[in-house]
């Protein structure tokens, strides 16, 4: 087997030289296997929504949010009862300090941590042609493009804030809500006469969602690397331990969950193999995306127009930095090496802001406190724009 394209340039041909030891290739086998879970999707979360379809409207929802904030209670149905007794089985593995040390790291990254969530998680995974038809069957691409990128923004920080995993708390009512959100797309495109299941497999499937969970964790990290952004080994290794355990509670099999570094680079690898096939859909979010990003940076006059410009230009030069020129291309992300350049400057002073940091007593807590407050007031300043709607009801409503 040849390797992915996405493996073969750019960041990731970076990442191999840099990050991996050995081969992480998967042979033949481990390929098969990963497809088997094409085919697989949530029961317990369909469950709940296939029960919430049969109560009268909005109470269904009601029950599932008072089990979010007081646990379920006695008597509740068994829908309901089954799903949140294994969820709050937290697994052994669970580290409650790691999950706070990984919260911590990802937060000192402030504002700057949010251009690699659009500019390459997100991004990248349009490359995942089959993930993409569910985002396209729930309506239109261009429309939805903003209010995607904001409620991806705040769920991030939702559930990466220090703490916010905790039972009742915001992170983990967030992490539950968008699996419900995906059972429910699921059960809508599941309800569609032409989608092809020979094409594009389940509806959001286990492989998809442990591909969603890679891009916002072990991309994330590479992401902001590249950026100038530095971790610990120990530091990459907490951060992955809580995207570990959001995995868990959004669904993800545990055998798609990474144990650490080198695992999952050998997951991403085998997605990269067999899921990052680009099409014209891929086209279409990418283009979408990279509007979003203009009307973000949009002000008024002529002023207004410069820094629209400028705004598409740093964000798809982030985008082409990790997707690399063939991706890049395919998806019709400007090429502005200009622009390019001014962002590998930028990341030579944060690497060099970062390793004072390192050495300066009180410098990281600081940093961790300037980047909450940052990246919260870059996401209040997203919602006056777009308005989305952070319950995910209207999408439960939509699907």
């Amino acid at each position: 087997m040849d390797d992915p394209e996405l493996f073969r340039q750019g960041g990731f041909r970076l990442a191999s030289r840099l990050f991996i030891d050995g081969d992480i290739r998967g042979d033949e086998r481990q390929v098969a296997r990963l497809r088997e879970f094409a085919q697989v999707e949530d029961q317990r979360a369909d469950d709940v929504v296939a029960w919430m379809a049969r109560q009268p409207k909005g109470q269904g929802r009601e029950l599932f949010e008072r089990a979010l904030k007081e646990g379920v209670q006695p008597g509740a149905p068994k829908e309901l009862d089954a799903f949140f007794r294994e969820v709050e089985a937290t697994p052994y593995w669970v580290d409650p300090a790691r999950l706070t040390k990984g919260a911590k790291a990802i937060t000192r990254a402030g504002l700057l941590g949010l251009f690699p969530l659009g500019d390459m998680s997100l991004m990248g995974g349009y490359l995942a042609s089959r993930a993409t038809k569910s985002l396209v069957g729930t309506g239109e691409i261009e429309n939805q493009a903003p209010r995607r990128l904001v409620e991806t923004a705040t769920w991030w920080i939702d559930v990466t804030t220090p703490g916010a995993l905790r039972k009742g708390e915001k992170g983990y009512a967030s992490a539950l809500r968008i699996r419900l959100v995906h059972a429910h797309v699921r059960a809508a495109m599941n309800r569609r006469d032409d989608w092809d299941y020979a094409a594009w497999d389940r509806p959001v499937n286990q492989v998809q969602t442990a591909g969603t969970l890679l891009l916002f964790s072990l991309v994330y990290v590479f992401g902001t690397q590249l950026l100038g952004i530095r971790y610990s080994a120990r530091e990459r290794a907490d951060i992955l331990h809580l995207w570990r355990y959001i995995g868990w509670l959004m669904g993800v099999d545990d055998e798609l969950l990474p144990t650490g570094e080198e695992d999952a680079w050998r997951l991403l690898w085998l997605l990269a193999a067999t899921e990052f096939i680009p099409d014209d859909d891929s086209k279409r979010l990418a283009k979408a995306l990279i509007h979003t990003n203009g009307a973000i940076g949009e002000g008024k006059g002529a002023v207004g127009k410069v820094l629209s410009h400028v705004s598409v230009a740093v964000h798809s030069s982030i985008s082409r930095l990790v997707l690399g020129k063939t991706n890049a291309d395919f998806l019709g992300i400007p090429n502005d090496p200009v622009a390019q350049a001014v962002v590998v400057t930028a990341a030579g002073m944060n690497f060099a802001a970062e390793t004072l940091r390192r050495v300066i007593p009180g410098a990281t807590l600081l940093q961790e406190r300037l980047g909450e407050a940052g990246r919260r007031g870059y996401v209040k300043r997203l919602e006056k724009l777009f308005a989305p709607d952070t319950t995910y009801a209207q999408h439960m409503r939509a699907a």
